[in-house]
């Protein structure tokens, strides 16, 4: 049949497929084993032969399905659709009694255990209790091995975006951590792409043929709009729009151009105001997806103005002329461990826990192997228990009392609860509700407000580059694509770990997708991409991918059945923390913003986490988990 032939010509009847969660490794809880009802994991009981004492349990080298993986939200969901309690049953109490336990074990739940450590000393208890396989939350760490070498990447946090600007605690974190950040000015090698640029992939099903255009933002644009099958009246405007620097906001003033910018989409300026055809709008719709994910019809002019892409692989034309004060200027975009920001996870483990992660110094923890088989050990006074959700977390006496907080979980098809003095809840903030449903009304709506940005960073290992450097590229915008960037990695390298600077070498490709939906408001837009994220299997994502590959590098002799090692697609339903929108959300005073609200302690429970400050970013999730554990210190 022809599907067949075509899906062996991609290379979906590969091995490596079929690694989707398991890869060998005996972690009985993948979602190729869940059905509907969360309590078919009741027949995986871990007893005391917990997966992660089993010596071949290494999560960052899983490939397939990563990010939010199936297990990792079944029984949240039975939790926020009222079933779960319906089976549930008693939880059984496990005797341990802690200081403080922390929910969820990303960059600001491991921060509130390093800060909670250095109020309370080196004989604190704490447990931090984690869904995910691995910790760091969505600073995962993605390993493969193609042609006998280490390739590592990033599963979600790519980067430290403008250490300079962090906090002071912030910085101090990052300090007592040895990170050294100046180490990145030779340790990424800006070099190595100066002489390749950005093409622009416009694909059938959007543009009505597949073509690949080179020298995007290097041609003058009339010269690399005439290569592409864009109407002539797109490319007329586009051309015109970047090149003249008239002043589309006449008669207005710098703050009313501000104010004006703030209140229209992209794609509103585009059309209204710069005159540019509707036909020209698919060229930009995928720009700001990245960082907002979704597209210029519902992003503000002036959030496109301010904040010019990391990657430089596009610009936002059309404010040449409106005298406009400048954006800030960031430092450059690479402070950037070869993981990501899974080495500052890492690095926090290390300091919680001795013996857990080998090594003293920023260059060794990136080749460093993590001994899972430590993180949970009665001997320990800091613990971290991964695979296990938390359910309910509950004070006795009411949220005055001075009585201990009980935290229910699930693991391996067992509720179990642990009793603490204190709790930091550092998982997003839509989900505490239904932890504790004996928060306050407004605060619970507060805590819903904010919508996560769904988003999925497809990892793809080549057993070399050289299409890459056949083209003259390194990356590949795609405005009509079912990934709509693709890139080389970041080229870092850091102790041990050398980048594949030549081209005859593997490589580690990074792969967007953000699944909006135009038209909708932007909160609706991310829960509806979220619906399809978790509804999208991963033969889907790998089907899509192997053909986007073959499609966009076949002319440069790329083969997807043959040259792709390794997939993992990192899929994050509740990906980035929600950043206040001027197009949809009000202008509220900065103490009665929902995350401020929904931030408050209730009891001996507090919360933490880049949401609580509305700031997708690292140096956010560290100053909120600084912010939950002084509140604790208050109450003491």
């Amino acid at each position: 049949m022809a599907g067949d032939s075509q899906d062996r010509e991609l290379g979906m009847n590969r091995e490596i497929t079929r690694r989707d969660f398991l890869n060998g490794v005996s972690v009985a809880i993948g979602s190729c084993i869940l059905g509907s009802d969360a309590f078919l994991l009741e027949a995986l009981e871990f007893g005391d032969s917990t997966p992660e004492k089993d010596p071949g349990y290494y999560p960052p080298a899983l490939t397939g399905m990563r990010g939010s993986y199936d297990a990792t939200y079944t029984y949240a969901h039975s939790l926020r659709d009222g079933t779960f309690w319906d089976k549930a049953g008693k939880p059984v109490s496990t005797g341990e009694s802690y200081d403080l336990v922390v929910v969820g074990g990303g960059i600001s739940g491991l921060s509130a255990a390093y800060f909670y450590r250095e109020h309370a000393g080196p004989s604190a208890r704490m447990l931090i209790v984690d869904n995910h396989d691995d910790f760091g939350g969505h600073a995962k760490r993605n390993e493969f091995t193609a042609t006998n070498r280490l390739l590592l990447s990033y599963g979600g946090t790519q980067s430290i975006e403008s250490p300079g600007e962090y906090s002071r605690v912030a910085k101090a974190v990052l300090a007592d951590l040895g990170i050294d950040t100046s180490r990145f000015y030779k340790a990424y090698d800006r070099q190595l792409y100066r002489q390749l640029g950005t093409a622009a992939f416009f694909d059938r099903e959007t543009f009505g043929q597949d073509r690949v255009v080179l020298g995007m933002n290097s041609l003058p644009w009339p010269e690399f709009l005439a290569k592409t099958p864009l109407s002539d009246v797109a490319r007329a405007d586009i051309a015109r729009v970047y090149a003249e620097k008239a002043d589309y906001l006449p008669d207005m003033s710098r703050e009313q151009k501000k104010a004006k910018l703030s209140k229209i989409s992209y794609a509103d300026y585009l059309t209204t105001y710069c005159k540019v055809s509707p036909e020209a709008l698919p060229f930009f719709q995928t720009f700001p997806h990245d960082l907002f994910g979704v597209g210029i019809d519902a992003v503000s002019a002036y959030a496109c103005y301010e904040n010019y892409d990391d990657y430089h692989s596009f610009t936002y034309p059309g404010f040449a002329g409106l005298n406009l004060e400048p954006p800030e200027k960031e430092e450059p975009y690479i402070f950037h461990f070869p993981d990501g920001n899974a080495s500052i996870a890492r690095l926090i483990v290390r300091a919680l826990i001795p013996g857990s992660i080998p090594g003293h110094t920023m260059d060794d923890v990136v080749t460093a192997r993590a001994d899972y088989s430590r993180l949970d050990n009665v001997a320990s006074r800091i613990r971290i228990r991964l695979n296990s959700t938390v359910v309910k977390v509950h004070q006795d006496g009411g949220h005055a009392s001075a009585e201990p907080v009980h935290v229910q979980y699930v693991r391996g098809g067992k509720l179990q609860s642990v009793e603490a003095k204190y709790c930091v809840l550092a998982c997003y903030n839509q989900m505490i509700p239904y932890l504790c449903p004996e928060l306050p009304e407004k605060q619970k709506e507060a805590l819903h407000y904010g919508v996560k940005v769904p988003l999925v960073y497809s990892h793809v290992a080549i057993r070399n580059w050289r299409p890459f450097q056949e083209l003259g590229i390194h990356q590949i915008v795609a405005p009509g694509g079912y990934h709509t960037y693709t890139a080389l990695d970041f080229p870092v390298s850091l102790g041990q770990y050398q980048f594949p600077s030549n081209s005859a070498y593997p490589m580690v490709l990074f792969m967007l997708r953000t699944p909006c939906k135009p038209g909708l408001p932007a909160r609706d837009q991310y829960k509806a991409g979220r619906m399809e994220l978790i509804a999208t299997p991963y033969s889907t994502f790998e089907r899509n991918i192997r053909d986007q590959l073959g499609r966009m590098l076949g002319s440069a002799g790329f083969d997807p059945g043959r040259d792709i090692a390794a997939i993992t697609v990192n899929r994050w339903a509740h990906g980035y923390a929600y950043e206040y929108n001027s197009l949809w959300d009000p202008d509220w005073p900065p103490n009665r913003r929902p995350c401020v609200l929904g931030r408050q302690p209730f009891g001996r429970i507090t919360i933490a986490n880049s949401d609580a400050d509305a700031r997708a970013y690292t140096d956010a999730a560290i100053d909120q988990a600084y912010r939950a554990v002084q509140e604790i210190v208050k109450m003491a």
